[in-house]
This record gives C-alpha cells, structure tokens and sequence, in this order.
C-alpha cells in the first residue's frame, strides 16, 4: 500500500467514490476548486490503478483542517483509512500546523475510533451540521 499526491487526473475517480460512499458527497467541482486552491494537499493509495483511499488537509498558518477521508467500502477495515490519515497528518506537520481539525457525523463510531485512536479528542459538536440534519463531532489533535 503506497501512497501518493492527488493529481488532477485523479479527480474524477475521487468524484465518483464520494458519490458511491457519502449521501452529502463532494462534487468534481468542489474536488477541484480545493486542489487548485493552493493551501490543499491529497493523499491516496491505489491497487492495480483503482482508488482503494483518499483524503485530503488544508492548512492555514498554523492550523490545519482534514477536508475529507475515505476508503471504498470493499477495502474498509484494513487500515487503509489510518494509512491515509498519518499521510495527511504528516503533510499538515510538514507544512506548519500546529493542530488539525476534523469533523465527523456523530453516528460515524468506526470513524471517530480511528480518529480516537491517532491521537484526536472531541471538541465540540456542531448541531444539525450535515445536509440531512445530522450533528457533527469537532475533533482536533495537536502536533509536535
């Protein structure tokens, strides 16, 4: 499992496993907006050329933010998701930030384990946060 920077080429086969793997899915527009914002850095492992993972950071100053992490549902649960968070971890570290945020849908309990387990702890929660009404869990990890 190696990973890689997003390339632009990438972008619609990310655009097609959000919309296969989230009811609120980032659109190709959105994917590309972000990755020619300048400030947005992609993480993926792939198999035999197919997107098994993505995610993505953006960092600000100090402050860096996880815009985004999946694994397609056949790969789940076999640490490809954690793969993809230490990239982005790194990656914010790399570029200065002192502390990533995240959010995460409140029924999303083997996304906050994983992010628990990297060393993320609860915030505070946004109400009614996604499209559909669902909260959102703030989380945040200091670096260094």
């Amino acid at each position: 499992m190696n990973g890689r920077s997003w390339q632009y080429a990438d972008l619609n086969a990310i655009a097609t496993l959000e919309a296969e793997n989230f009811s609120d899915p980032w659109n190709h527009r959105m994917l590309a907006d972000s990755f020619l914002s300048g400030n947005f850095y992609g993480s993926l492992l792939e198999e035999e050329g197919v997107i098994t993972a993505y995610g993505g950071v953006s960092v600000v100053l100090d402050e860096a933010e996880v815009q985004l992490i999946c694994t397609a549902e056949v790969y789940r649960r076999c640490g490809r998701g954690g793969r993809i968070l230490e990239d982005l971890l790194e990656i914010a570290e790399e570029k200065g930030a002192k502390r990533v945020f995240l959010e995460v849908r409140v029924s999303n309990a083997p996304a906050m384990s994983m992010y628990l387990k990297y060393g993320f702890c609860g915030l505070y929660a946004r109400s009614r946060y996604y499209p559909d009404g669902e909260d959102a869990l703030v989380m945040v990890k200091e670096l260094g």
